[in-house]
């Protein structure tokens, strides 16, 4: 779909073009946590895949009926590099087995994990040797030769893994910690997708006025204080402790998203821009998949870590520590509890406490993580060359 709103538009069209296309992406994120919360409580977690179906119908009729190929795509060869197709099957797919099932796993400690990574490795490592020998490769590699454009793929890949990583951790704290349903917690998360929306379409009409390269350091300066934003809640934190952070946090990634397409895309020819659009996402997707294994990885860890940290503090022979079992034993006493159990769950209660505050270090110290990458993300769009598409000096205007 990318391929075709770039093919279908001359660069000084494309970042408006890629503003309204973004409007259809933004709807993902403020129904989609909203609708999948109410079908897991009304009905079943398995509804969130069968509403696919008949979407997925209309889109195959759709297309059937309106996607043609442009006359300069020439059928050249009916070769088809079978072998490259494999390799990069079970490449990327090894890679998103490890990454899924890497932290419950262990990781390097499982020697599943370590096959996969394995495989993974030589199987990519092969595919991009064979990939720039072969005539009709099944993806066109020497397309890194374009500085903007790789540069563009890195800047994505970084922002998928950034972007999937804070979002799997943020509905986990919602629903873990501070006990949201899961309908309340899609609603939590609807302000980041209003952010999207509200600023998507305002980025189409700055991106031929403004430099996009400005816009994207924009977004990602702005996505970075957001995130630091997220690392200072608190277990007190309410609905909106989560909405302006989430919003802003929303109008950062809609600065990211079009500049960065507009900008990456331009050097591309027509010809070339359905192979250069699908590594574009391919590795957009990979990096989300990454993100979302190093999120869980620094929940899981972070918070033995800071358990650790913070029952070094807790002794029997702290008085702070003795008068605050004497409190919570003796509202356990006044609820009915004998002297034996009221002091057994006493000790529960401080248990818990202890684990509820690592957790929320955790939380917190994961969303610095994901933000300090964001922030020195900042200065790399200007890596890129400014686009055709994206100032008012261009001679078609």
């Amino acid at each position: 779909s990318q391929a075709i709103m770039l093919e279908s538009f001359p660069p000084h069209e494309r970042g408006q073009a890629m503003a309204l296309w973004g409007l259809g992406i933004v709807v993902a994120p403020i129904f989609g946590p909203v609708l999948g919360g109410w079908l897991t409580d009304d009905y079943s977690w398995r509804w969130v895949f069968y509403i696919n179906i008949p979407v997925g119908i209309a889109a195959l009729l759709l297309i059937r009926r309106y996607v043609f190929d442009p006359p300069y795509i020439r059928r050249e060869s009916s070769r088809i590099d079978y072998l490259g197709l494999i390799l990069m099957i079970v490449g990327i797919g090894a890679l998103q087995i490890a990454l899924d099932q890497g932290q419950e796993e262990d990781w390097f400690a499982s020697d599943w994990i370590t096959a996969m990574i394995t495989v993974a490795g030589i199987a990519l490592t092969a595919l991009v040797i064979r990939e720039l020998r072969v005539r009709f490769p099944i993806i066109d590699l020497r397309i890194f030769k374009e500085l903007t454009y790789t540069t563009g793929v890195v800047l994505i890949t970084m922002m998928g893994f950034v972007l999937y990583g804070s979002m799997v951790i943020f509905p986990i704290l919602l629903q873990t910690l501070l006990q949201y349903p899961p309908l309340q917690a899609g609603i939590a998360m609807a302000p980041r997708g209003i952010g999207m929306l509200l600023i998507t379409p305002l980025v189409g009409i700055l991106i031929a006025r403004i430099d996009a390269r400005t816009l994207l350091a924009s977004g990602f300066g702005i996505g970075a204080i957001t995130l630091y934003w997220f690392s200072a809640l608190n277990l007190n934190a309410g609905y909106w402790d989560f909405f302006w952070p989430q919003l802003i946090q929303g109008a950062s990634f809609a600065l990211l998203f079009v500049p960065l397409t507009t900008i990456t895309m331009d050097p591309i020819p027509n010809e070339t821009m359905g192979n250069a659009t699908s590594i574009f996402n391919l590795m957009r997707n990979v990096g989300g998949s990454a993100g979302i294994a190093v999120g869980q990885t620094l929940l899981v860890r972070g918070r033995q870590r800071y358990i650790n940290i913070l029952g070094a503090h807790i002794s029997a022979y702290d008085t702070a520590v003795q008068e605050r079992l004497r409190q919570l034993q003796s509202a356990f006493a006044a609820r009915g509890a004998d002297p034996v159990t009221a002091a057994e769950r006493a000790q529960g209660a401080l248990w818990g406490t202890v684990q509820k505050q690592a957790a929320i270090l955790t939380f917190n110290r994961s969303f610095l993580i994901f933000g300090m990458i964001m922030l020195v993300l900042v200065p790399l769009g200007y890596v890129m060359r400014r686009p055709r598409s994206g100032h008012r000096t261009m001679a078609s205007e």
